[in-house]
């Protein structure tokens, strides 16, 4: 078996552009979250969201190419170009067919299909683009990719709502473990924050609608009193590399992945399974398990946190099943209330985020802890992030339909 290390990261959200604006925004506590301006949101019971800002797709993409692509796809080919530019990984004919690309979305061109139907109702049938399909569909986050930066590897996108990126990362690094492919770019994109994106999950109850007023402060995991999460988008892509290979590149290593677990709750459309057996629980036992690595070693878990009242106890409760007295010994934290939800992209992002971490040995904080909740009681890095030597370390994403994955990261030494 080969062994799997990330080489390269590139970081896409609401609190800049790029990776070091982005990292450095999470550290110091900020939030992407404000008012909603792409689109008159009004007359919704939720008006914010965590928007990106500042990106220029001309910096990545030229102009002319631009309306055959949706902002998910935008965003996947950026963050890729970033994270092969910080792996100092340049894709030639000679090797090209050595990297592969698995950039997911959960959602695809949602605004797309929204502007496209309008112009359909409006003007009729032959004035809708003949893009639209191909920027509209999913799997195009993981094709505009390759054909951008010329990797012609394996090349897919999972659909797994939020859990997509994650899943990513994992299935690219089992690929590279078993010999299949020497490199992979993989993570997440998104960009739903549009009027059907908002409508939808508004109408579901999932977002929260307590801090129109004081959007700053409404993305607030495992708190007393958060009732929903707040919408992001952005993309987080890492370049995972056959260790062999990135050795004798000479490339900087972040960290090495070591273990990989998905299941399946088989439970409900929306709601996490609870108790021991529940989906969550079983992965973070089969990611320590393929890890080799006992609960009592792990230092920090970026949870899924999304600041729903369910969804955060339920995920307290799976860590403590698994972890048993040690859940109460190590720092936990959800990154969502810096960059809100990013959908398909949250696993993208904060599997960027768990990479840094563990290379600088720093745990991000859960901003707008203010409120304790008896159910979460575990220690969530509160409001400031905390300074520890990370040695081994564990990123949750679970999604609507049951779907869950989680990875498992250390440091490297060689």
């Amino acid at each position: 078996m080969k062994r799997v290390v990330i080489t390269g990261v590139g970081l896409l959200t609401s609190l800049g552009e790029n990776k070091d604006k982005s990292w450095k925004a999470i550290l110091e506590g900020k939030t992407g979250v404000g008012y909603i301006d792409n689109f008159d949101s009004s007359d919704f019971g939720v008006r914010i969201g965590a928007q990106v800002k500042g990106f220029m797709p001309d910096e990545y993409i030229e102009k002319k190419e631009m309306k055959k692509l949706g902002r998910f796809s935008q965003y996947a080919i950026a963050a890729s170009k970033m994270a092969l530019a910080d792996a100092n990984y340049v894709i030639t004919d000679e090797n090209a067919c050595d990297i592969g690309v698995m950039v997911s979305s959960g959602i695809g061109g949602l605004e797309v299909f929204e502007q496209q139907y309008d112009i359909l109702l409006e003007k009729g049938p032959k004035r809708v683009s003949p893009f639209t399909v191909p920027a509209m569909i999913a799997n195009m986050s993981s094709g505009n990719v390759g054909i951008y930066t010329g990797a012609k590897g394996p090349n897919k996108t999972i659909v797994t709502a939020c859990a997509c990126g994650t899943h990513s990362i994992g299935d690219s690094f089992e690929m590279i473990k078993n010999g299949k492919i020497k490199a992979m770019i993989a993570g997440g994109s998104e960009a739903a924050i549009s009027r059907l994106g908002l409508a939808g999950f508004a109408a579901l109850k999932a977002l929260t609608t307590s801090y129109n007023e004081n959007p700053e402060i409404s993305s607030r995991p495992f708190t007393a009193n958060r009732d929903g999460f707040v919408m992001g988008e952005g993309a987080g892509v890492l370049i995972l590399e056959e260790l062999e290979q990135a050795k004798a590149r000479g490339a900087k290593i972040y960290a090495e992945i070591i273990g990989y677990g998905e299941t399946g709750d088989a439970y409900h459309l929306t709601a996490p399974a609870s108790g021991e057996k529940g989906g969550a629980a079983r992965a973070m036992r089969m990611a320590l398990e393929q890890a080799n690595v006992e609960p009592s070693k792990i230092d920090y878990i970026n949870a899924h946190g999304t600041s729903t009242p369910l969804n955060d106890i339920l995920e307290t409760q799976a860590i403590k099943y698994v972890f048993g007295d040690h859940a109460y010994k190590m720092g936990i934290s959800s990154t969502k209330g810096a960059t809100g939800h990013c959908l398909g992209a949250a696993g993208g992002i904060e599997g960027v985020i768990l990479a840094l971490s563990v290379d600088e040995g720093i745990m991000p904080p859960t901003i707008n802890y203010d409120t304790p909740d008896p159910e979460c009681d575990l220690d969530y890095v509160p409001n400031v992030a905390r300074q520890k030597e990370i040695e081994y370390a564990m990123s949750n994403s679970f999604g609507f339909g049951g779907q869950n994955a989680v990875i498992i990261m250390k440091k490297y030494r060689g």
